[in-house]
């Protein structure tokens, strides 16, 4: 069974090439790295002012709009899925579930 964002990420790969007017996916890869890194530092702000307010409903709602985000991301970048999950592993392995490297 294919993994949700992994399907998310073969479709947004699949409309990269579409020249179709009004495909919403192929126009934010067309308009590159600056249009796309502000749509997902946006979805984030929404994500937490909804969790601010207890929005539930809300939090759902933006975080699938920002993993929508950070997968377009991923694919302009040439980043897979498998590498993230590759990373939350390493992180596992080394520092506990909940592990974040320090900075």
């Amino acid at each position: 069974m294919t993994h949700p964002i992994d399907q998310l990420f073969e479709m947004v790969q699949t409309s990269r090439a579409e020249t179709k007017v009004g495909d919403r996916t192929a126009q934010l890869l067309r308009d590159g790295n600056p249009k796309i890194a502000k749509k997902v530092v946006e979805e984030a702000a929404e994500v937490a002012l909804d969790a601010a307010v207890s929005d539930r409903d809300g939090v759902i709602r933006e975080s699938a709009d920002l993993l929508y985000n950070l997968t377009v991301l991923w694919v302009w970048m040439g980043i897979t899925p498998a590498e993230i999950w590759h990373e939350m592993h390493q992180r596992e392995r080394d520092l506990g579930l909940a592990g974040k490297w320090p900075k």
